[in-house]
């Protein structure tokens, strides 16, 4: 199966599809690294859109 390509964005809630480091669109900004399968959290207590920017 092929990976994520880097810079795929997904939102809070959805369901993680490729494990990596995740960062958040937003300001300031953040990195998680994160699971296929968990589930995206909120950032600062709101909901962002994080973006691919490592393979696990």
């Amino acid at each position: 199966m092929a990976k994520t390509p880097i810079g795929t964005t997904c939102s809070t809630g959805q369901k993680c599809p490729e494990s990596g480091v995740w960062k958040a669109l937003s300001a300031p900004s953040t990195t998680i690294p994160l699971s296929e399968g968990e589930t995206f959290p909120p950032y600062n207590s709101k909901a962002v859109t994080w973006q691919l920017i490592s393979y696990a």
